[in-house]
């Protein structure tokens, strides 16, 4: 008895999966109010198993449609857009401090001086938020107090232009904003004129840098956009072409060093790029189809920058709006706004997502932000 008791704590301790803690990962979900969800989810992801389930949702907030954590982990600010009877300026950025079990303690919120504020981004010294407003067309800055509070805006730029597109660009529509690794500039995407508008941050002021904008092919809208941690190379990510397009830095100026489809060669039907992103260790890009409902994936050069083209993986499911990878990026999770799924995804040895089986459903996902 006593060796059918050793053994089985043996086998207990060496296979996989038994006499380990399994590790869980705090995740936030942006959602739209107006498509039938409730607020902001709070879900627990489990890194061993590859599985997602909800713990909590928070209401009372309309549209919180893109969310960011702060650098310490401590404040989760959300752009909301509620109706115009509510605020009649366009909508709100909402701080919220984080606590322990996870769950959200409203801290205040200012307006978002713009229609429809659709993204979000915290500089790395966790001292400014920025935001961008689709509607409006508009920039913002927020200086942050030490304990997550968003102060009034001290900067707003409003942009002005307009692209060949008469359905989509009749004006400027500000898309997201992405503070620069230097600390020093603001970059913004603008759908509406097709460009990557350049800012400096000066004494919470933005002004335009030396080289104001770069500019993308005419029709392209460009969305989103992702930075490589050495801030030499810009990767914008165009909804109207269905396009990635990779900027440069050369001296004190940025040039387009390439420009690449999102679908396989032969797609001939409607496709609207969304999100985008680098991996951890920078060998491969991936961004969103909504459409084609995939993840384009590439490969990248670390020495030039340049992408290759490697494959395109279903999203198991309709509109992929956002995706994001787990803390140890052994998972890529999706956000599939219209089928209202988080599909997730193991990463394998060759950068490209495998789908697990595994799925969590929430009414019209649009943001995904580990905790």
């Amino acid at each position: 008895m006593k060796k059918i008791l050793s053994l089985f704590t043996l086998l207990l301790t060496f296979l996989p999966g038994f006499g380990q803690g399994e590790k869980q990962e705090g995740l936030y979900v942006g959602t739209f109010t107006s498509e039938g969800a409730e607020g902001i989810y709070y879900c627990r992801f489990n890194s061993t198993t590859g599985s997602l389930t909800l713990v909590q949702t928070f209401k009372a907030t309309d549209n919180p449609s893109f969310l960011k954590i702060s650098p310490d982990r401590n404040y989760l600010y959300a752009v909301t857009r509620p109706a115009k009877a509510i605020e009649p300026s366009g909508g709100f950025i909402q701080a919220y401090r984080i606590m322990q079990n996870g769950s959200l303690q409203f801290l205040n919120k200012q307006v978002s001086n713009g229609d429809d504020p659709c993204h979000v981004d915290i500089s790395a010294d966790g001292k400014y938020a920025a935001i961008a407003t689709y509607g409006g067309g508009t920039v913002s800055l927020y200086p942050l107090e030490s304990n997550g509070n968003v102060l009034p805006a001290t900067a707003t730029i409003v942009n002005e232009g307009s692209g060949p597109n008469p359905s989509r660009q009749k004006g400027p529509h500000a898309h997201a904003v992405k503070f620069h690794p230097d600390g020093k500039h603001l970059m913004s995407t603008d759908l509406g004129t097709d460009r990557l508008n350049i800012h400096q941050i000066d004494k919470k002021r933005l002004k335009p840098a030396s080289q104001s904008f770069a500019a993308l092919a005419p029709g392209a809208g460009p969305r989103h956009l992702s930075i490589h941690p050495r801030g030499n190379v810009i990767y914008v990510i165009n909804e109207l072409n269905s396009t990635i397009t990779a900027f440069e830095k050369k001296g004190r100026k940025w040039t387009e060093l390439q420009t690449i489809s999102t679908v396989p060669e032969g797609f001939d039907g409607t496709n609207y790029c969304a999100d985008i992103h680098l991996s951890a260790d920078g060998r491969y890009l991936y961004g969103s189809n909504r459409g084609h409902n995939s993840i384009a994936v590439f490969k990248r050069d670390s020495g030039t920058g340049r992408l290759e083209w490697v494959t395109s993986v279903s999203t198991e499911g309709d509109w992929p709006r956002n995706f994001t990878f787990s803390p140890d990026n052994r998972f890529m999770l999706v956000a599939n706004q219209r089928s209202g799924n988080i599909a997730i995804f193991k990463m394998n040895e060759n950068g490209i997502p495998q789908y697990t089986g595994n799925e969590l459903k929430i009414p019209a996902p649009v943001c995904l932000e580990f905790r």
